[in-house]
C-alpha cells in the first residue's frame, strides 16, 4: 500500500497513512485511504464493492481507459490499458495453493537454494496427466476467443471460467500477487503480460499462457498465435519457436544433462537469424508451480541437474527478433524486448519416462 497525507481513514476515521492499491490501479480517490492494515482488511468487504463499480463504469465507456505509467519509456508500441477488471473469485470447492489468499508460494519458497529434482511416484504422475489434460483444455478454450477487437482481459474470462467450469484453479492467480488467471503477451512482450483492456489488433502475435492446478498438481503450456495479417517475418518468428520447442522435446530422456536443453535451441533460432531470451527459463512442476531444475534456453548455461525418469518439468524457449535483452513495466510482471521487436513463445509440461519423454500438454484437438 501506498503512502499519503492529510486523509483520514475510511473505516474508522483516524489519519490515514496507507491506500488502497486497486484503487491506485483504478485512479480512485475517494474512500481508498485506511490507518492500518486491520482497518483495511475490516472494510474489505464493503470497500470492494468501489472497485466493481468503476470497473463497471470503465466497462460501459463511462470512465475512459488509461495508461497508468505515461512517463515510463516504453520500448514498443504496445501501452497498458488500465484500469484492470476486479481478481476473479474462484469458488470455495475448488482446491488451491498456499499462496491463492497471502500471494506467497511458502512450499515453493522453502525449495530455494535446491538443486534436489522430485521424482515423482505412478500415482503423481497420473495426477500430472490428469492437471496438464486440463491445463491443455482450457488453453484451447482461449485459442478460440483470440481474435482481431477481442480484449486481452476477455481471454482472461474465458480462461478463468474454464478452469473453473473443470473445477480447477488457475496457477497464476495471485502468485506473488500477479492480478489475473493467465498471461496475454502480444508482440513485443516478451512474457507475463497481464491481461487489460487492450484489444487485439490485425496481425498481432498473441501468446497465451495457461497453468491450471487440480488435485494438488500444476500444469503449464502455452503458444503463440497469428491474428490476421502477419507478415512474413512475424510468421516465420512463430514457426521458429514452435521448431525450437520440438526439436529440444525430441532429445529428452534419461541421462540427458538440463543445461544441453539450450545448446538445441539456440542453434536452432540463430540459424535463422534470432535470439534467445537469457532471463526466463523453464522449471520444473509438480505440486509446486516452480520448483527445481531451472531450464535456460541459451547455449553454455549452467544449469545444474540430469533428467531421470519420473522428472516432470517445461521447456518454454522465448525467441526473439532483434536482441535477447529485455526491459520490465512498472507493473512488476510485464517483460518485453528493449528493442521493441516481436518475441514468441511456446511450451509444453514433459515427464522423463524410462525411454524418452512424454508430452503430458500434448494438444490432440487440433494442430497449429
Amino acid at each position: 500500500m501506498d503512502d499519503t497525507m492529510n486523509h483520514v481513514c475510511d473505516w474508522c476515521g483516524k489519519p490515514a497513512k496507507l491506500r488502497c492499491p486497486t484503487c491506485m490501479k483504478l485512479d480512485i480517490a475517494a474512500g481508498s485511504q485506511f490507518c492500518s492494515q486491520d482497518c483495511f482488511q475490516g472494510a474489505w468487504s464493503t470497500h470492494k464493492a468501489i472497485h466493481k463499480t468503476k470497473s463497471a463504469a470503465v466497462a460501459n465507456g463511462t470512465v475512459k481507459a488509461f495508461n497508468p505509467w505515461p512517463t515510463f519509456k516504453y520500448s514498443g508500441a504496445l501501452r497498458p490499458v488500465y484500469p484492470l477488471t476486479v481478481k476473479r473469485e474462484v469458488p470455495v470447492h475448488i482446491g488451491r495453493p498456499d499462496y491463492a489468499v497471502g500471494g506467497r508460494p511458502l512450499s515453493e519458497m522453502s525449495l530455494r537454494g535446491s538443486s534436489k529434482i522430485e521424482v515423482l511416484t505412478a500415482d503423481e504422475i497420473e495426477k500430472m496427466r490428469t492437471t496438464c489434460r486440463i491445463s491443455r483444455e482450457v488453453l484451447n478454450a482461449g485459442a478460440k476467443a483470440i481474435k482481431v477487437g477481442v480484449t486481452t482481459d476477455e481471454l482472461d474470462r474465458v480462461v478463468h471460467e474454464a478452469c473453473i467450469e473443470r473445477d480447477a484453479y488457475p496457477s497464476p492467480l495471485n502468485y506473488y500477487g500477479f492480478p489475473k488467471s493467465c498471461c496475454t503477451s502480444v508482440n513485443e512482450v516478451i512474457c507475463h503480460g497481464i491481461p487489460d483492456g487492450y484489444e487485439i489488433q490485425d496481425g498481432d502475435l498473441v501468446n497465451l499462457d495457461v497453468s491450471c492446478m487440480y488435485d494438488g498438481f500444476h500444469g503449464d503450456l502455452n503458444e503463440t498465435y497469428c491474428v490476421g495479417n502477419v507478415d512474413a517475418v512475424g510468421r516465420k518468428l512463430v514457426a521458429n519457436t514452435r521448431r525450437c520447442l520440438d526439436v529440444a522435446i525430441a532429445s529428452v530422456k534419461p541421462g540427458m544433462l538440463y543445461r544441453d536443453v539450450g545448446n538445441i535451441v539456440q542453434k536452432l533460432a540463430h540459424a535463422e537469424g534470432f535470439s534467445v531470451v537469457r532471463s526466463y527459463c523453464g522449471h520444473g512442476i509438480n505440486r509446486n508451480f516452480h520448483p527445481p531444475p531451472n531450464v535456460p534456453h541459451y547455449a553454455r548455461n549452467k544449469a545444474v541437474g540430469v533428467m531421470k525418469a519420473g522428472h516432470t518439468f517445461t521447456i518454454e524457449p522465448m525467441i526473439s527478433e532483434g536482441t535477447w535483452h529485455d526491459q520490465q513495466w512498472p507493473d512488476g510482471w510485464t517483460v518485453t524486448t528493449i528493442d521493441g521487436k516481436r518475441s514468441a513463445q511456446f511450451e509444453e509440461t514433459l515427464l522423463v519416462t524410462e525411454t524418452g519423454c512424454e508430452v503430458l500438454t500434448k494438444n490432440f484437438e487440433y494442430t497449429m
